[in-house]
């Protein structure tokens, strides 16, 4: 399969710095609470000095939520959600270890990091334009069609597997129990973005290898002169 941003999208978003990890062998006995605590940590020490729309990766992303004409305040990008109900709480609930490790290395990066079950993707996976007629799934089990022009993650079957870019995803490619094959993706926009992104996607691979033995992942740093990852 490949992944890609669309043409319009790098137009559109010329300052975009996707990361791509692609790894095999998940399961959800994976023993993740030392690097949960450790990414945790990092999230707190952030937070103490300034709130999470503070941070120059969130307003990033809050502008570029505003140039695609939703209000940044009712929707906002995946890591600052996160952020918030970490600051308000102190914690995160555990839904799987990687979904709880990924959570945690977004809330220390403040960068939206997505995780999909590539056996519920059919084809290639673009984040691209809506059309209007593509299917979302949401975790509740309701179908509902983004609206036209609206950015989404779509494959080739037309299901899109998160809506608003980086606000929502969908419940069809959540990783489960079952979940075995797994694309990452992590996008970011503010000054610093393109060293972050690596960071972030090295960690991900290191912590990957240590806690599933069975894991090979890949990993690729995307640009509008390297946008594709295939895999």
């Amino acid at each position: 399969m490949r992944f890609q941003h669309a043409s319009e999208i790098w137009r559109d978003f010329p300052e975009l710095v996707p990361g791509v990890v692609r790894a095999e062998g998940i399961t959800e006995d994976a023993p993740v609470g030392r690097a949960l605590a450790k990414y945790h940590a990092i999230a707190e020490s952030r937070l103490a000095l300034s709130t999470e729309g503070e941070l120059p990766e969130i307003q990033a992303w809050r502008r570029a939520f505003s140039r695609m004409g939703h209000k940044p305040t009712q929707y906002r990008c995946a890591s600052e959600s996160l952020l918030r109900r970490f600051r308000k709480e102190k914690s995160l609930p555990r839904i799987h270890p990687l979904i709880d490790l990924c959570n945690a290395v977004s809330l220390a990066f403040a960068i939206p990091v997505g995780v999909f079950d590539v056996s519920e993707i059919s084809g290639d996976l673009e984040v691209r334009r809506a059309a209007g007629d593509e299917k979302y799934v949401t975790f509740s089990g309701e179908t509902e069609h983004p609206a036209a022009g609206e950015v989404i993650f779509a494959d080739e079957a037309g299901k899109a597997h998160s809506r608003r870019w980086t606000n929502r995803q969908s419940g069809a490619s959540a990783v489960s129990g079952s979940t075995s094959d797994v694309l990452i993706i992590t996008e970011a926009m503010h000054g610093s973005a393109p060293e972050d992104v690596r960071r972030l996607t090295a960690a991900l691979t290191d912590e990957l290898s240590a806690l599933w033995s069975a894991t090979a992942p890949s990993c690729a740093v995307l640009s509008r002169t390297s946008p594709r990852f295939v895999c």
